[in-house]
């Protein structure tokens, strides 16, 4: 009879940590699912600031040696990502496709002057750095002026910010309801064991002693967790890749390891210092309070 009830109380124990485990798997789950949604949003961020032109118009006698030296002198700069020559030609056959009727038999001449299309890094297309790019290439005798919309330039930096902001305030939210979840998931767990902890204080076993089995038990419950959301998120991944491939691209290699090593950061403190939270209170606790 007894052994029926300790196997019971193993069997009903085993389910707690399971119960435990897939909770705290959830959970981090959710959070790589961020995790994606906010390395997406960067990298699509960074697109739309990287696909912005600047446009270096240039004077029409500019010789091509001037405006080849140029546009290599760009091509060195670490905040250029790329450069391309229009010629006058090449403007006008880009005006012919966007107008849809040849201007120049109409106006005799071509009035277009040559150009160079600059492309930025996305960590240079703000205000600041664009002037400074402004005014330095303006120091070239046979540049006219440089073009960009600015407005757009303002309306993609100021969305990025609005939007970095509400996932910064969703990100908090989500980890703090994240963290709550797990810690009342492991106090129930550890409430099982309320008399054990109680008898190993009786028998002399100091605080410490009593701690670490269950600190190392949540550590290995935390890399347990954090792999089967890794194992989700990869099947995740391969559903989005596969369905939704023009809408969604994760290339970015790096920070999908990052994101993978964080998840297994995050369900092992959370777990530890929930753990331990959780044993110091059973340490603190009165007897009579043990049965309520």
């Amino acid at each position: 009879m007894k052994s029926k009830e300790t196997g019971f109380s193993k069997a009903r124990l085993g389910g707690s940590y399971l119960t435990l485990v897939i909770s705290v798997s959830l959970v981090l789950f959710l959070l790589g699912i961020l995790g994606l949604v906010l390395i997406n949003a960067k990298e699509l961020s960074d697109y739309f600031r990287e696909s912005l032109s600047f446009s270096v118009i240039l004077d029409e006698d500019a010789r091509e040696a001037d405006i080849r030296m140029l546009q290599k002198d760009l091509d060195a700069k670490s905040y250029v990502k790329s450069t391309e020559y229009v010629s006058r030609d090449d403007a006008a056959v880009k005006m012919k496709e966007e107008m849809g009727e040849d201007f120049i038999s109409f106006l005799g001449d071509n009035p277009l002057p040559p150009s160079i299309d600059v492309y930025l890094y996305a960590d240079y297309t703000n205000r600041d750095s664009v002037g400074k790019f402004e005014k330095y290439i303006l120091e070239y005798p046979f540049v006219k002026e440089v073009w960009y919309e600015d407005s757009l330039l303002y309306l993609i930096n100021e969305n990025v910010r609005k939007i970095s902001i509400f996932l910064l305030i969703i990100s908090s939210f989500l980890f703090l309801i994240a963290v709550t979840i797990i810690n009342n998931t492991i106090r129930l767990a550890i409430y099982s064991k309320r008399f054990l902890i109680r008898t190993m204080q009786l028998v002399g076993a100091t605080r410490s002693f009593i701690r670490k089995p269950f600190l190392i038990r949540s550590v290995y419950h935390g890399v347990l967790a954090s792999l089967i959301a890794m194992l989700l998120l990869i099947g995740l991944l391969y559903l989005i890749e596969k369905e939704f491939l023009m809408l969604f691209s994760f290339e970015s290699t790096k920070l999908l390891l990052l994101l993978g090593a964080v998840l297994v950061l995050a369900g092992i403190l959370i777990n530890m210092v929930s753990t331990f939270l959780s044993v110091n209170r059973y340490l603190d606790i009165s007897e009579d309070k043990l049965y309520n």
